[in-house]
């Protein structure tokens, strides 16, 4: 999945978000291995790819919050 920008993560669905999420976590496995072996072209792709997983899993979090919030007000 190419980056997205926050905006568009945001019009995720649930479960859309989850899948993304699931991904990127396959993305950094699989450029931790090409590290480990000297094949990894552009050695920015890995961090990127952290702070992409770090913009996913926070969304997720607001979302988890604002249920919270609004199970809580009921």
């Amino acid at each position: 999945m190419a980056r997205m920008r926050v905006s568009e993560i945001r019009e995720l669905s649930d479960e859309a978000l989850v899948d993304a999420i699931e991904d990127q976590r396959e993305i950094i496995f699989n450029l931790r291995f090409q590290k480990a072996a000297n094949q990894l072209e552009d050695a920015n792709q890995l961090r990127y790819a952290k702070r992409h997983l770090a913009r996913l899993l926070g969304i997720q979090r607001e979302r988890l919050l604002a249920a919270q919030q609004s199970a809580k007000g009921e």
